[in-house]
């Protein structure tokens, strides 16, 4: 047994135990948490926990939808979008932004509009996003989000935006990042954090070749002004620069934190959770460990300044960055409160770390893994497996998990799982095919894990979702049959659009729109300022394909037959590397017929005690109704939103496209309400009190009738 501590450098250990129920919203300034929903996911450490009552295990029988406030930036007949947003709620206010990245004020007591602001133009694109910051100095107020590719700072008491900060109002994201702010495309989907009068932020990138470094960045809130800047792909001298080859600085990209971060007031620390490096399937020009790679980070908030790192995965080739914000938590150990980070995995692993070392509280082993069979490829030889607590979704499958809702579909998936490679967890990508369990939406997504400090109780949502892994050589896979525009036009599409949109652009909606006659629903530069800049979950592919693909690509959406040919580029004495890639990615391993090639159930909600590693239940959670079996149990249906806890004994989680909102029995994960909403949901439910009454709230996607989207409270009549 040998723990994973080389790659750890312990801070200096602090002696104070923090009560749970600080609370910072702005400034420094501690408030208690009785009332609102003062950050993302609830609070600076991301708990995701309401300490409100009032909705119990004997009453929540009995919640009714209070009210419901409909937005209204999208005209009628636009495609519906997906809203993400967790509200939060400031004194009464709840400041919430929708899918086209208009940000709302309500009146959290009776969902009437006080002000909105709409930072895009119509036919911008807008990245999907889950939230806005407040920010608070003595009367200085403000709401801090992202649209495009600027950080904003707009009034909270007006919404009105404030010339003073950045330029205009605005703060520049291309900028800072390495690499040309013209080529670039750099947005956030989840909100900063405040520190002080810093709002500390990540980053979405691209997961391609090219992509820029996800530099962890912090500004100051009142001017815009840049504070600090945390190199997440080391720069020469900088700890970390060893396990990259020596000129990866230069053009190896990723190692974002996209899905969040926490905060120790008290401490002055932001614990990260880093993704994966790009491209994210094969890493040949980036051989070794590649810090900071889906690390948990801990730094100074107030300077940037390292303290310690805890690597998860290392030189990762199968997509398991770090898909969820870290949930600071306190445990129990040896009769002591321990504060401490939990961190869980897109594979399935919950870390917990010590929140000043980062020493992890369970043992973990470095374990020999497959090794690589790509050309140039070097896999790491080893990954970290901890003992406790154990996985919390399938790690591994064998032939008798396979379904088989007919003989064709049967015989079918079993010989596809006879001829592709596999041996486990961390199997590498492979030419013959790979199957990989947990894939690259298994395990915990962004919605998170919820922690309950009276009880110690970790609360988590998991995919058992497996892939079949199809590795090619990009260049001669995707290679021109000739130099005609709508030539290169379909195959840059099948290059960077169709794992998403589909071969046949049929998509799936909502989360991945059909581009069928898209003519007839949307503007060329409408169209080409979303492949830019990115929209709803595509990134933006600025700089990542040239001029002449976004002409090409353009010709094959909009069906334009007479194009003629495309100049072609002078060749070059300089032979370019092979670059392998994933054409599969992001897409349930299913048989001929559509359905998943694995039994059930396909999604689970788990109880985790963290001060003893063991959980307590597990369920599954969501029904595919065509595919359960009569008498069965429920199947469990993918989702990417995470729980929330409440004093009241509940765990309140949000379904997806079965279109529920669920409570549950937080101590036996019995389900104890259930509603229809009017769309599939895909964001993480909160609560707040007004008047000592108290809410249930949440985004939920558009419909053909209102596809804005809206907001829907629940409560006691």
């Amino acid at each position: 047994m040998k723990e994973n501590k080389r790659r750890m450098k312990p801070g200096a250990a602090l002696c104070l135990i923090i009560a749970f129920s600080a609370f910072v919203i702005s400034c420094g300034d501690k408030k208690s948490d009785v009332d609102g929903w003062g950050a993302y996911k609830a609070d600076p450490k991301g708990t995701s926990y309401s300490s409100l009552d009032q909705i119990n295990l004997t009453n929540v029988a009995k919640l009714e939808n209070t009210w419901t406030f409909q937005m209204s930036d999208l005209a009628q007949g636009a495609d519906p979008v997906s809203s993400q947003s967790n509200p939060i709620i400031i004194n009464g206010v709840m400041y919430a932004n929708s899918g086209k990245q208009t940000v709302y004020a309500i009146d959290a007591a009776t969902g009437k509009e006080i002000w909105s602001f709409k930072s895009l133009e119509e036919g911008q694109p807008s990245a999907a996003s889950r939230g806005v910051t407040y920010w608070e100095s003595g009367d200085d107020k403000r709401i801090l989000y992202s649209a495009g590719n600027s950080l904003i700072a707009i009034d909270a008491k007006t919404g009105k935006i404030i010339p003073s900060f950045g330029t205009n109002g605005r703060v520049n994201l291309n900028e800072g990042v390495r690499d040309d702010p013209e080529k670039i495309s750099v947005t956030l989907t989840t909100p900063g954090r405040i520190f002080n009068d810093l709002i500390i932020i990540g980053s979405r990138l691209p997961d391609f070749y090219g992509a820029p470094p996800g530099y962890i960045r912090a500004y100051n809130c009142r001017t815009g002004a840049l504070a600090w800047t945390f190199h997440t792909i080391p720069l020469p001298g900088e700890p970390g620069y060893e396990t990259w080859p020596p000129d990866a600085y230069k053009y190896a990209g990723g190692v974002n934190c996209w899905a969040g971060m926490s905060i120790d007031m008290d401490r002055g620390m932001v614990f990260l959770a880093l993704g994966s490096p790009s491209y994210d399937y094969y890493g040949a020009d980036r051989r070794g460990e590649n810090l900071y790679g889906n690390c948990v980070l801990a730094l100074d908030a107030a300077t940037g300044q390292y303290k310690w790192h805890f690597q998860t995965v290392h030189h990762d080739v199968w997509d398991y960055d770090l898909a969820s914000p870290p949930n600071l938590v306190t445990v129990k150990q040896d009769g002591k409160d321990v504060d401490a980070v939990a961190q869980v995995t897109k594979h399935g692993f919950v870390f917990v770390l010590n929140r000043d070392t980062g020493e992890s509280l369970f043992p973990i082993e470095e374990r020999p893994v497959p090794a690589s069979n790509l050309p140039g490829e070097e896999t790491w030889p080893t990954q970290p497996f901890p003992l406790k607590p154990k996985p919390f979704v399938r790690q591994s499958m064998t032939e008798d998990d396979l379904n088989h809702y007919s003989d064709a579909d049967y015989q079918a998936i079993l010989e596809k799982f006879r001829s592709v490679r596999y041996e486990g967890l961390f199997t590498p990508p492979d030419l013959r095919g790979t199957l990989s369990i947990p894939a690259t939406r298994g395990g915990a997504n962004w919605g998170g894990a919820a922690f309950d400090p009276n009880t110690t109780y970790l609360y988590i949502r998991g995919n058992n979702l497996p892939e079949i892994q199809t590795i090619v050589d990009m260049d001669k896979h995707f290679a021109t049959q000739n130099n005609t525009i709508l030539e290169t036009g379909r195959v840059t599409y099948m290059q960077h659009c169709s794992t998403c949109h589909g071969e046949e652009r049929k998509g799936i909606p909502p989360t991945f729109p059909s581009l069928v006659n898209l003519k007839d629903r949307m503007g060329e530069n409408e169209a080409l300022g979303k492949i830019r800049a990115g929209s709803g979950q595509m990134p933006g592919y600025k700089g990542v394909i040239t001029e002449a693909e976004e002409r090409a690509i353009m010709a094959f959406l909009y069906d334009k037959i007479d194009q003629g040919s495309l100049a072609l580029e002078e060749s070059s004495e300089v032979t370019k590397p092979v670059r392998y890639g994933n054409i599969t990615a992001y897409r349930t391993w299913s048989d001929p017929s559509g359905s998943p090639a694995m039994k059930g159930p396909w999604n689970t909600l788990s109880a985790l005690n963290l001060s003893t590693g063991e959980y307590e239940w597990q369920i599954p959670v969501g029904n595919d109704e065509k595919l359960q079996e009569e008498g069965g149990p429920i199947t469990g249906l993918l989702a990417r939103s995470g729980p929330m806890v409440t004093a009241g004994d509940l765990v309140f989680l949000s379904g997806a496209d079965d279109k529920k909102l669920w409570a549950f029995d937080k101590k036996t994960g019995k389900m104890v309400w259930e509603t229809s909403l009017p769309a599939a949901n895909n964001a993480n439910v909160c609560s707040y009190s007004v008047n000592g009454k108290q809410y249930v709230a949440l985004s939920v996607g558009g419909t053909k009738e209102n596809p804005s989207g809206s907001i829907m409270t629940f409560a006691l009549p």
